[in-house]
């Protein structure tokens, strides 16, 4: 049985995208995986889910993970997370952020943990062990 009913990966990389899709899918923690190669679709398609859940009155369109990349062009992964600071309380309460980035640098670690959705930061590639072990 899954975990979640639905995670969002956001990512620039299609071929990251496409292997943490297979990860995500082989570990079987969710129903339905949906996946943004950028900030900007990704915030325009929560608001959306948003509408949806204001007139169906359920949460079952947002997703309960949010899997995030910092480096993107047009907007990087900060820029993703001052957005979404903007949405909905109930979007934010209910999708919990995770960072997925190849970055190392501390800062970015120590910048991520100032959201307080933001749940975990993890390395890529993602790893069942990394999706087993999420504590959200």
């Amino acid at each position: 049985m899954a975990k979640y009913n639905i995670v969002m990966l956001i990512d620039d990389n299609e071929i990251d995208n496409l292997i943490n899709q297979r990860i995500i899918e082989s570990a079987s923690i969710c129903n339905h995986i949906f996946v943004h190669t950028g900030g900007k679709s990704a915030i325009e398609f929560l608001k959306n889910a948003d509408k949806l859940v204001e007139v169906v009155g359920a949460e079952n369109g947002l997703p309960e993970i949010i899997f995030l990349d910092i480096d993107m062009p047009l907007m990087d992964g900060f820029q993703f997370l001052d957005e979404f600071e903007k949405l909905p309380s109930r979007i934010q309460n209910f999708s919990k952020i995770v960072m997925l980035t190849s970055s190392i640098n501390s800062k970015d670690i120590k910048r991520s943990k100032k959201y307080s959705y933001v749940k975990e930061f993890i390395n890529k590639p993602l790893s069942k062990e990394n999706l087993t072990g999420l504590s959200l």
